[in-house]
C-alpha cells in the first residue's frame, strides 16, 4: 500500500498540484479577458449547465452563500445573470444565465486550452480511465 512518503505518491501529488495550478492560471486569465474575477467566471460556468439556487452554487464552489450572493449581484449588474423563481418551488430563487451570460460562458469555455491540448493526445479509453480515476479521487 502506498504511503504519504512513497516517492511515487509524492510525485503524483506534485503533478496534480501542477495541473490544478495551470487550470487556475488559465481560468483567471480567461476571466480577466472578459473583465471577470475567477469566482465570477466559475459561477458562469456552473450556471451554463443549469440554473441553481445560491446554496447549491455555494456548496459546489465550497464557499459561503453570502459570498455567492455578492458574486451573483455583480454578474446581474452586468446583465449576465438574473434571478428567477424555481419552477419546482416558487418560493426558491435560482440564478440563471441571460443570453449575454450564455455567450460569455461559451467564450470562457472555448478559451480554456489547458486540458484540451494534453488530452487531445490521449485515446478515448485513456480519457475514460483518467475520468474514472479522478472521480474516485473526488469521492464520486
Amino acid at each position: 500500500m502506498a504511503t504519504r512518503t512513497d516517492p511515487l505518491t509524492l510525485e503524483v501529488v506534485e503533478l496534480i498540484g501542477a495541473v490544478v495550478a495551470r487550470y487556475h492560471e488559465e481560468y483567471d486569465r480567461a476571466a480577466a479577458e472578459q473583465a471577470l474575477t475567477g469566482a465570477q467566471a466559475r459561477v458562469l460556468g456552473l450556471l451554463s449547465i443549469e440554473a441553481l439556487p445560491m446554496r447549491q452554487i455555494a456548496r459546489r464552489l465550497k464557499c459561503e452563500p453570502s459570498n455567492v450572493t455578492g458574486i451573483v449581484d455583480r454578474l446581474a449588474l452586468r446583465g449576465l445573470v438574473e434571478r428567477r423563481a424555481d419552477p419546482g418551488d416558487r418560493r426558491i430563487k435560482v440564478a440563471a444565465l441571460t443570453a449575454e451570460g450564455r455567450e460569455v460562458a461559451r467564450v470562457l469555455r472555448d478559451s480554456l486550452d489547458f486540458a484540451r491540448e494534453p488530452l487531445a493526445g490521449f485515446s478515448r479509453e485513456e480519457r475514460e480511465a483518467l475520468r474514472g480515476m479522478l472521480r474516485r479521487m473526488a469521492g464520486e
